[in-house]
């Protein structure tokens, strides 16, 4: 599917049954499993929102958001704020490493939380040297920006998933 600008009557956005985002182009074609995310979140955070495929594939592109209307462009900001979610990981308490799907009990910059991480291959993901992304079952992302800044307690328990 070729990427387009959207004007307001091209689209619209609604849940699924499984709460996933479905994007409904005009012609009545229904795309399930969507993502919205900024194309310019630092330069142009309020232009240029993106609506990507379940394969990573860009689809549409809006130009102006605030030309969509009112209840797609709740949509996309709820969206935009779920995307845009990423606590930062200070502390790793805990890994109960016996059974598939992970709890992880850390503490992140927003408090301590408990999450699952399925396949730890794929959802403990290096960002470059000295970075981590946990991605949990619900798809929230955790960020440990520099391993080496995690106490040694931590950097043991995140050594047996690297």
């Amino acid at each position: 599917m070729n990427t387009a600008a959207s004007s307001a009557a091209d689209f619209k956005l609604a849940r699924d049954a499984w709460g996933q985002l479905a994007l409904v182009l005009a012609d009545g074609r229904r795309l399930a499993g969507v993502e919205v995310a900024r194309a310019f979140p630092i330069s142009a955070p309020g232009e240029y929102i993106c609506i990507y495929d379940a394969e990573g594939h860009e689809v549409l592109c809006i130009e102006d958001p605030s030309t969509v209307p009112p209840a797609v462009l709740e949509t996309l900001e709820e969206e935009l704020i779920r995307h845009e979610f990423v606590p930062v990981v200070l502390r790793i308490d805990e890994v109960s490493a016996d059974h598939d799907p992970a709890q992880w009990r850390v503490v992140t910059d927003r408090g301590p939380t408990t999450f699952l991480i399925e396949d730890a291959d794929n959802n403990v993901r290096r960002l470059g040297p000295h970075s981590i992304l946990l991605v949990d079952t619900h798809g929230i992302r955790y960020l440990i920006p520099d391993v080496r800044q995690l106490e040694s307690a931590s950097r043991r328990i995140l050594e047996r998933y690297l």
